[in-house]
C-alpha cells in the first residue's frame, strides 16, 4: 500500500492526491503538522532530509520531491499516457516540469505562501515572476487544450495546483482565458479532486 506524508495546504502535496485520485490508485494518507515544525523532526528528516512535503512510501521505497513521485507514479502504474516513453514527447512533459519547479514555485506558490504561510519573500519580484509563468501558459494553452500533448499528462497535473491557487497569492486569472478553459478541463477529468482554495 502506498502511503504520502501530506500537508493539506501545501499545492505540491495536492498534486499527488489529485494524481492518486485521478489514476484510481489507493493509498493511505498521513498528514504532517508543517507549522508546528514536523517536517523538521528527526523522523520525518529520516525520510526526506530536505525537510519537505509530500514524501511517498511505496513498501520500503521511499521517494521525495512532487516532480520525481509524479515521474514515479506515472511510470510505476500507468500506461505511457501520463508520461511519454519517446524522447521528444517526454522532452515536452519535462519542459513543463521544470516549469512547474521554477516560474511557477518561484511566482505563484511562492506570492502565495506570502499570505497564507507568512513567509518572507519578495511579494513584487514573485508577482512579476507569477505573471510571466501565466503569460507562458496562455500562450502554449492557446494554442493547444494540454501543455505537452494532446491530451493530459503529468506536466499538466504539475503545474495546475500553484496556477489554480494564485488568487490566494493575489494574483488574479481573470484575463488567462485559455488558462482557465484548461483549469475546467482538468476539473472535468474522472477522478478529480479539489483542495482549499481551489474548489
Amino acid at each position: 500500500m502506498l502511503k504520502l506524508y501530506n500537508y493539506p495546504r501545501s499545492g505540491n502535496s495536492y498534486k499527488i492526491r489529485l494524481f492518486l485520485s485521478l489514476i484510481a490508485r489507493p493509498y493511505v494518507c498521513e498528514d504532517i503538522d508543517l507549522p508546528g515544525g514536523g517536517t523538521s523532526a528527526p523522523s520525518f528528516l529520516e525520510l526526506n532530509p530536505r525537510g519537505q512535503v509530500p514524501v511517498l512510501m511505496d513498501g520500503e521505497e521511499i521517494i521525495w520531491d512532487s516532480m520525481a513521485i509524479l515521474v514515479y507514479l506515472a511510470r510505476q502504474y500507468t500506461d505511457a499516457s501520463w508520461f511519454p516513453e519517446a524522447p521528444l514527447a517526454q522532452a515536452r512533459v519535462m519542459q513543463w516540469l521544470a516549469v512547474s519547479e521554477n516560474e511557477i514555485l518561484y511566482g505563484l506558490a511562492r506570492a502565495r505562501a506570502i499570505r497564507v504561510l507568512n513567509r518572507p519573500f519578495d511579494p513584487d519580484e514573485c508577482k512579476a515572476m507569477g505573471t510571466a509563468a501565466l503569460k507562458l501558459l496562455e500562450q502554449q494553452l492557446g494554442k493547444q487544450h494540454w501543455l505537452a500533448a494532446d491530451h493530459p499528462t503529468i506536466a499538466d497535473i504539475a503545474c495546475y495546483p500553484y496556477v489554480a491557487l494564485a488568487p490566494e497569492g493575489d494574483i488574479s486569472l481573470e484575463s488567462y482565458t485559455a488558462i482557465k478553459a484548461w483549469m475546467n478541463r482538468i476539473r472535468a477529468l474522472s477522478g478529480y479532486i479539489g483542495m482549499q482554495g481551489i474548489d
